[in-house]
């Protein structure tokens, strides 16, 4: 078996919404595997700099910040071109950042479609776009952090569940368009974290319980699956890996 420890060293990774939650593990787990981060956040400042300077802390001149709303398209070039100057290089693009909420379908907005599909859909598409020229330099890899509702929709999040069904498509389509110059895979979180605005514990429970292990997964279950993609499966690509305790078996 080859020894693939050393193969992320010195490569370059851009993650969206890089400063908090799964964003921010994902950043921990490929700096411990080598990497150069490029850690986008919209408003989580604070945050971005103090997950910075903990890495920093560790391995100098391997982590920079940079701030954009992703709603604003025309911007996503410029974001790529400041991903690729500090270094000279892209090597992958992890389309991290998503906004989550309901939309029961009585009460969907033209707003409402514009948030969650900008943000879960149109972003990672034209970021994607913009990166691709680097990324095909060297080989480089899309990951793209989708969601198990994207084959299955969740009641009352309708838009939502039609973005990142979207996104699967996204995947697979870009995968088929890019290769094999990069390749294109995505990751779908089950129960990882709950939502920042839900504390329902009665309702946490129960889809625990539709889950085959019983138990909610952990950010580093997500990290480690993107590792997995972008460091040990060269011959994987247009792939959506479920990281769900099986709940896709039962949902």
């Amino acid at each position: 078996m080859s020894d693939n420890t050393t193969i992320l060293q010195g490569k370059v990774a851009l993650i969206t919404g890089a400063s908090r939650r799964i964003g921010a593990e994902i950043a921990r787990t490929l700096h411990h595997a080598g990497m150069n981060l490029c850690l986008h956040y919209r408003s989580s400042e604070k945050e971005a700099r103090q997950l910075a300077d903990e890495l920093l802390a560790i391995r100098q001149d391997s982590v920079i910040t940079l701030s954009l709303d992703l709603l604003q398209t025309d911007e996503l070039p410029g974001l790529v071109k400041q991903a690729c100057t500090h270094w000279g290089r892209l090597d992958a693009l992890v389309n991290n950042a998503s906004t989550f909420y309901p939309t029961p379908v009585n009460d969907i907005s033209e707003q409402d479609w514009d948030i969650l599909m900008g943000s879960n859909l149109k972003a990672p598409l034209f970021l994607s776009q913009a990166a691709a020229p680097e990324l095909a330099k060297h080989q480089g890899s899309i990951i793209n952090i989708i969601d198990i509702h994207a084959e299955r929709p969740r009641r009352k999040h309708v838009v939502y569940s039609m973005a990142k069904s979207g996104l699967l498509a996204m995947t697979k389509s870009l995968a088929l368009e890019l290769g094999p110059d990069i390749r294109v895979n995505g990751v779908a979180p089950g129960a990882i974290l709950w939502p920042e605005n839900e504390a329902d514990q009665q309702a946490h429970q129960a889809i625990l319980e539709k889950t085959v292990l019983k138990h909610a997964g952990k950010p580093t279950d997500i990290a480690n699956a993107v590792l997995f993609l972008l460091r040990d499966a060269p011959y994987i690509t247009g792939h959506m890996l479920p990281v769900d305790g099986g709940r896709l078996l039962n949902i």
